[in-house]
């Protein structure tokens, strides 16, 4: 379709049903895709070919910092995106304009690593363009404009969504749509690792593609045994979001590279180079021993590792029988357990910025015994995740933000699908 004729379908309601389906209203959707429709002629010119895309940003449900061990963990996809509209076009460069950025410009003839793209949106790009054609599928030239609300340090990946996203361009545009979800998922990831220069594991990659609650177990990371659980917050009576404390994320590499760092060393003196691969009863008898070499804190790591993969298997457990109170206790008891032993609510380096942590101190008092809250991702700064009962929604949301600021508390709506081609 032209623009004019894919304008017309989005406007006349033809794209409804996979708008509710994404976003849980279409109205929004209508317009903001007909604005990007209409970003994508004013920088390209107009095409017959154009096509819409999608990919979701994600929100760690279960698993703090154990993909990374080969662990299990639990994420859903969110109804915070980035989008675009594309078409083919002739020669061999690939176009994307990102809203609020430059363009990026990849010669699909020349596609090996470069270090002056390093930790830029152009290595996700020529990353992803590899990794279809190194394995065997088709690449091209074409042209995109893009548009996120998937807001930036919030643990939602971003990144992950955009690397998501270019797959699914390549996908629909060159190769019919045949290229597997759990694929798109390890491409995207190879992109952030070895072109962005990321050493992400998978996780977000895997929510962002697959869709829905999404449970996956990485003992084997090149087949990782992945099962969607259908499951909407909403129907339990309760408010799935997420809260940004403003914290500050400079300088805390060594932070989180002191996590992976501490759970190796007692791997590796347990005998493995995973905890996932460790034996549980010899770490507890060797503990004495472990914490003089190691020190404490990586002995709570490990002890945080153990524990948090059996809560992994019992929140999914709750959440494919449903029951919803369940998967509550096991979400505060997580969030406990980052608190007490993976200990990544703050950083050492900047005591006096907490603001993880008093995020769950005010969010907790004000829940009572009702609802759940814990870090959300990474930790040490961002955000926190909160269920909060739908009549107190409100409430709370201007509680928190008395505290934080106005827009902090961002409410999330679990969408059904991962990253896809939006068609009529």
């Amino acid at each position: 379709m032209n623009s004019i004729e894919l304008k017309s379908a989005i406007q006349s309601g033809r794209f409804d049903e996979d708008f509710i389906k994404l976003y849980g209203e279409a109205a929004s959707a209508r317009e903001r895709f007909c604005s990007a429709v209409d970003e994508f002629c004013a920088l390209y010119g107009d095409s017959d070919g154009l096509r819409l895309f999608s990919a979701p940003g994600r929100t760690e449900i279960g698993g703090n910092h154990t993909d990374h061990q080969h662990g299990c963990v639990l994420a859903a996809s969110v109804d915070l995106d980035v989008i675009a509209v594309a078409a083919k076009c002739g020669g061999h460069k690939v176009r994307i304009k990102s809203a609020g950025y430059t363009e990026d410009v990849i010669d699909i003839d020349s596609l090996s690593a470069k270090d002056n793209e390093r930790g830029r949106a152009a290595a996700l790009i020529r990353g992803v363009l590899y990794a279809f054609k190194s394995d065997g599928h088709e690449i091209g030239a074409f042209n995109a404009y893009t548009t996120s609300k998937v807001l930036k340090g919030s643990g939602l990946s971003s990144s992950a969504a955009f690397e998501v996203l270019v797959s699914n361009i390549l996908n629909g545009l060159f190769n019919s749509g045949r290229v597997g979800v759990v694929r798109i998922a390890k491409y995207s990831q190879y992109a952030e690792r070895e072109f962005f220069g990321k050493p992400c594991g998978l996780l977000d990659q895997m929510a962002s593609s697959v869709g829905g609650f999404t449970y996956a177990d990485f003992h084997d990371p090149q087949n990782p045994v992945i099962e969607q659980v259908s499951l909407n917050v909403r129907d339990f009576g309760y408010t799935l979001c997420v809260v940004d404390t403003g914290g500050n994320h400079a300088n805390l590499t060594g932070d989180y590279a002191a996590i992976t760092e501490e759970c190796r060393n007692i791997s590796r003196a347990l005998g493995v180079d995973f905890l996932r691969d460790a034996d549980e009863k010899e770490f507890y008898k060797q503990i004495g021993g472990l914490r003089l070499k190691f020190g404490d804190r990586a002995v709570l790591r490990a002890f945080h590792f153990f524990n948090e993969q059996k809560r992994v298997e019992l929140q999914r457990t709750a959440l494919k029988e449903r029951d919803f109170e369940k998967f509550l206790y096991y979400v505060n008891e997580s969030g406990e357990s980052s608190y007490k032993y993976l200990q990544n609510l703050y950083s050492n380096s900047a005591v006096s910025e907490q603001g993880l942590c008093l995020a769950i101190a005010v969010t907790k008092q004000f829940l009572g015994d009702k609802g759940a809250c814990r870090v959300h991702g990474g930790g040490f700064a961002g955000t926190v995740q909160c269920y909060i009962p739908d009549e107190r929604f409100e409430e709370y949301r201007e509680m928190i933000e008395n505290v934080f600021g106005k827009g902090a508390c961002v409410p999330l709506l679990v969408r059904p699908v991962g990253g896809c081609e939006i068609k009529i």
